[in-house]
């Protein structure tokens, strides 16, 4: 797919999808069914929510994925009207696209259902997307292919580019030990939430977080904020307060486009994962990851509060 083309300060790796998006009042027992109180069809997957959002904060963007010939064209004017950087967002026409069936119950606790697509075996493909990563300031590597993304890793990896590993919610079942250990040799800054974190710790044979051998470590924990570890010193980084909490999709997605927002903006490591969780507060006020974009005003004013010097 064309669109504007801008030098990338960003290119992000990840799933772009058909999100089904339900709510229940309660999970049914097995064999038992019950009532969806609401539905909603949305793009979403983690490559589109930090690719979108990221560019929405006026980060020049490129999102490098794949979907199929499925994927309905009013997602792609979506994606285009953001102006984000879709020379490397590529159709396949013998694929369908990735979906998600996403059912969160009154609790705001969430099951999925997940059909992985075109970026969940995009090596056979033979369409190696790199041409962007080589001239970004930040690689940011979610879900998809395991191998795939550790090639582009290897190939791209140098000192004028910094690379985020971001397994998300994969990490328990696409990933292993010896792929994890991999990609975490090319990357210097890892992304998890405190459920993730679980299998990361045990990937990398350590008790703690603070030992993962990154040069940056952060761990989401909702609404109890987040935590990080620089070189193994840890930052408590504070949550922002949402005006109301609808649902937690690409909650988390959010967090890393307003990371990325504070580092093209000159902020620190510290102060741009606080402008992340502060742009996080705005999505979950809205069902779906993109219905509630904010502006980059929008962003620091609830993040300016919280913030030290730049």
């Amino acid at each position: 797919m064309g669109g504007r083309y801008l030098i990338p300060f960003l290119s992000v790796y990840g799933h772009i999808t058909i999100d089904q998006i339900m709510t229940v009042d309660e999970f049914p027992a097995n064999n038992v069914s019950v009532n969806i109180t609401s539905k909603d069809m949305l793009i979403g997957g983690t490559g589109t929510n930090i690719a979108v959002i990221a560019s929405s904060l006026g980060v020049p963007t490129a999102l490098c994925g794949f979907v199929g010939q499925d994927f309905p064209e009013r997602f792609s004017d979506l994606i285009r009207s953001k102006n984000v950087i879709t020379d490397e967002f590529i159709v396949r026409d013998e694929c369908y696209t990735a979906q998600a069936l996403i059912v969160n119950d009154s609790k705001k606790e969430q099951r999925v259902f997940f059909y992985q697509g075109p970026q969940g075996s995009a090596s056979s493909l033979n369409n190696v997307l790199k041409k962007n990563a080589e001239i970004s300031k930040y690689v940011h590597f979610s879900t998809g292919e395991p191998d795939y993304y550790i090639g582009i890793m290897r190939s791209i990896k140098d000192n004028n580019k910094k690379i985020a590993f971001d397994p998300a919610q994969e990490i328990h079942k696409v990933w292993n030990k010896e792929k994890f250990i991999t990609a975490l040799k090319f990357s210097d800054i890892l992304f998890c939430n405190k459920f993730e974190s679980v299998s990361a710790l045990r990937y990398a044979d350590v008790d703690s977080l603070s030992k993962i051998d990154a040069k940056m470590v952060v761990c989401t924990e909702g609404i109890a904020g987040s935590e990080s570890w620089f070189d193994g010193k840890p930052t408590k980084i504070p949550s922002v307060k949402a005006e109301r909490t609808v649902d937690n999709t690409g909650a988390g997605d959010a967090y890393r486009a307003g990371f990325y927002a504070g580092k093209y903006n000159g902020y620190s490591d510290i102060d741009s994962l606080i402008i992340g969780a502060a742009t996080a507060s705005f999505i979950v006020e809205r069902t779906g990851a993109l219905s509630n974009i904010p502006s980059w005003d929008d962003v620091m004013s609830r993040a300016d509060p919280h913030l030290g010097r730049r």
